[in-house]
């Protein structure tokens, strides 16, 4: 077993998860005849993802999730355009692993995978609440003083004006901003 690499390498395996060529997804979709469906559990929340981080260079990430589990023990599935699977993390107590083109890593805890994935920390154990449009026990949260639907928490502004669409946003608005916007499949 692997021992977490930097950050740069894992965004850099991320990054090109999602960057696969048309040739290869054709590939892909003829060998399977269908998509491929993550077999890991019940699924909780599902539907696409995208993540954006503002710098120099601006960094952005979008794909089809399932998010199985809680915060303490769980897993996501990152799917691609045509529903094959383009990563997998899972996480526990004592570890968090990422696996993707074929490389797990561990990392010791969930928000230092998703560190090292993106390049910049989110609260994951948060966001479970979030999408589901309701604030973290964890952490006191204080209402939008825009008017907006949501809350703030953690530094982050919680839009949820568009939850009757099954849209959820979370942003970070210290530098660099991170929006993290979701739609979630009605079950």
């Amino acid at each position: 077993m692997r021992r977490a690499p930097s950050g740069d390498a894992i965004r850099s395996v991320v990054v090109s998860g999602f960057r696969a060529t048309f040739t290869a997804l054709l590939a892909a979709v003829l060998l399977a005849a269908c998509a491929t469906h993550s077999t890991l559990g019940p699924v909780d929340l599902a539907g696409r993802l995208a993540v954006r981080i503002e710098g120099q260079p601006e960094r952005s990430v979008s794909a089809g999730f399932e998010l199985g589990g809680t915060s303490k023990q769980g897993r996501l599935v990152l799917t691609g355009p045509l529903g094959t699977i383009s990563a997998q993390a899972g996480w526990s107590p004592s570890e968090a692993w990422l696996l993707a083109n074929g490389e797990r890593h561990v990392y010791p805890n969930l928000d230092e995978l998703a560190a090292a994935a993106l390049g910049e920390p989110i609260p994951i154990a948060a966001l479970f609440d979030w999408l589901r449009g309701q604030p973290w026990a964890g952490s006191m949260p204080t209402p939008r003083l825009d008017g907006t639907p949501g809350f703030e928490q953690l530094g982050w502004r919680i839009d949820l004006s568009r939850r009757a669409d099954s849209i959820v946003e979370a942003i970070r608005v210290a530098p660099p901003m991170v929006t993290v916007r979701a739609r979630l499949e009605q079950h």
